[in-house]
């Protein structure tokens, strides 16, 4: 069934990928982030997952948001808002050179959202990932619902819809 979703086997550049748009963005945005986390499939070693990553970067408070929006479209993002979703701020690139750093990279497909440290998704995100990081039969059950997912499902709701399920389970036994 061609939903336009591809998984791929885990990549161990993911990790190299990630911290080199972390360091851009932290060298762009200084004392505005406490820490920007990867988070997703791709952060989690040895998962099969869709080619791009995932990242929070949290602010200590809403009031420097406006500050920090101005400093990601410097370099290329541009906001969305929070798509339906309280306490997370999904932010766009304008192009595949985004961010913007001077050197023209190409950097690897990703989302990038900004999350307060009391976000509740932010917490979600975060226990998500540590403890499919902890577990890894977990993980290998999230990893076979997803591949079946990529072959049943008519579209990408369905998929994401399937997924939903999983990890609604695990966090409700462990938040």
């Amino acid at each position: 069934m061609n939903n336009g979703i591809t998984l791929i086997d885990h990549d161990p550049s993911w990790s190299d990928e990630f911290n080199k748009i972390k360091h851009v963005i932290e060298s762009h945005l200084q004392s505005f982030v406490l820490s920007i986390e990867h988070i997703g499939s791709t952060s989690i070693k040895g998962l099969s997952a869709k080619p791009i990553l995932d990242i929070d970067l949290v602010i200590s408070e809403t009031n420097l948001f406006p500050q920090v929006c101005t400093k990601l479209r410097n370099l290329g993002y541009y906001h969305e808002g929070d798509l339906g979703i309280e306490g997370r701020e999904v932010f766009g690139r304008e192009n595949l050179h985004v961010p913007k750093d001077g050197s023209h990279s190409i950097w690897m497909d990703h989302h990038l959202y900004v999350c307060t440290e009391d976000s509740k998704e932010l917490k979600r995100h975060l226990a998500f990932r540590n403890y499919l990081r902890q577990n890894t039969e977990a993980a290998y059950a999230y990893e076979e619902l997803k591949k079946r997912l990529v072959r049943n499902s008519k579209d990408r709701a369905t998929y994401t819809s399937g997924k939903s399920k999983f990890v609604e389970t695990i966090l409700k036994e462990i938040l």
